[in-house]
């Protein structure tokens, strides 16, 4: 009987002891797996907020006007788009500051001939080296005059870039449009002995803003003639094509190079800068116009001394 007993203290004294080490383990375990928990935790919030604190600072920078530095592309798929985002804006903003920088110096370039031509004149004046005479006070007009249209011209391609004005649209027929706009030009066409022929075209029926219409082919027609030498000849036609209304404007002036065809589009660009004419934005305005109303400009021409055509696509009027 006493045996008996010794061997059943012995058993729950094993039992005991067993229980209180599978505790032990099991407090052990948690604990262990708590500390894996946090480290881990720690880590991957380690890793989340590294690369946000990088955009963090990228933003920083931008909102203080620097847009050259770019986020590094984290491996985490969310954060790798919000990367993209973040770069993709700093590339634009910094594509629009450079713009923006560019323009201030073409523009102070276009300023400086006319101002230096008014300045001279009016130092003459002063010093008794001009009197007031019709030539010299027209000289002085025409110089303010270029002024005056280079202010006209940036703001106009300022609100044709950004989208700033709206298009009052009614149904028209672009090709009464265009001949509208050349035959406003076509005094000045005789005087430079430049032949002007607007081709009879069916009927385009288009939904445009007119007056912006008007302003298109007229710096486009304008721009035929500055580049077309006397006894030359502009020729303006029109057709549907495809839906879309096509009006062609070609010369047989000195023509583009491939290079060129592009490149007459950019403000300030002109091809001949000793040829009179304008500020050089007016194709830049056409175009904006052009495509504001979901439309396009484009140029060629077969090369230097071989004429060059411009056309203008406007999304027909669907009925």
């Amino acid at each position: 009987m006493t045996g008996s007993m010794m061997s059943h203290e012995v058993v729950a004294e094993f039992e005991r002891n067993a229980l209180r080490g599978f505790s032990e383990a099991l407090l052990i375990g948690a604990g262990v797996a708590a500390v894996v928990a946090t480290v881990a935790a720690l880590l991957a919030a380690n890793r989340v907020l590294r690369p946000l604190e990088r955009i963090r600072v990228a933003a920083r920078r931008m909102a203080a006007g620097s847009y050259a530095d770019r986020v590094p592309r984290p491996k985490e798929v969310e954060l790798a788009g919000l990367a993209d985002d973040v770069n993709a804006l700093a590339a634009a903003l910094d594509e629009t500051e450079t713009r923006r920088t560019r323009l201030i110096s073409e523009v102070a370039h276009e300023m400086r001939t006319p101002l230096a031509t008014i300045k001279g004149y009016v130092e003459g004046l002063v010093d008794g080296v001009f009197s007031a005479e019709d030539e010299v006070l027209s000289a002085i007009g025409r110089e303010t005059g270029r002024i005056e249209r280079l202010a006209t011209d940036l703001s106009e391609l300022s609100r044709s870039e950004e989208g700033r004005y709206d298009l009052r649209l009614e149904p028209l027929d672009l090709g009464e449009v265009v001949r509208e706009a050349a035959e406003r030009l076509r005094p000045q066409f005789d005087d430079q002995n430049v032949a002007l022929e607007i081709v009879p075209s069916p009927a385009l029926p288009v939904e445009v803003d007119r007056d912006r219409m008007m302003q298109v082919f007229t710096n486009v027609v304008g721009n035929a003639l500055t580049y077309t030498a006397p006894g030359g000849t502009v020729t303006i036609r029109g057709d549907m094509r495809s839906q879309d209304a096509k009006v062609l404007v070609t010369d047989t002036g000195r023509g583009l190079e491939p290079d060129q065809l592009e490149a007459v589009f950019e403000r300030f660009y002109r091809v001949d800068r000793s040829a009179p004419g304008g500020t050089g934005i007016g194709l830049t305005i056409a175009r904006g116009i052009a495509r504001r109303h979901g439309g396009e400009i484009e140029a060629t021409s077969p090369g230097p001394g071989r004429g060059s055509t411009f056309t203008v696509v406007v999304p027909g009027r669907r009925s």
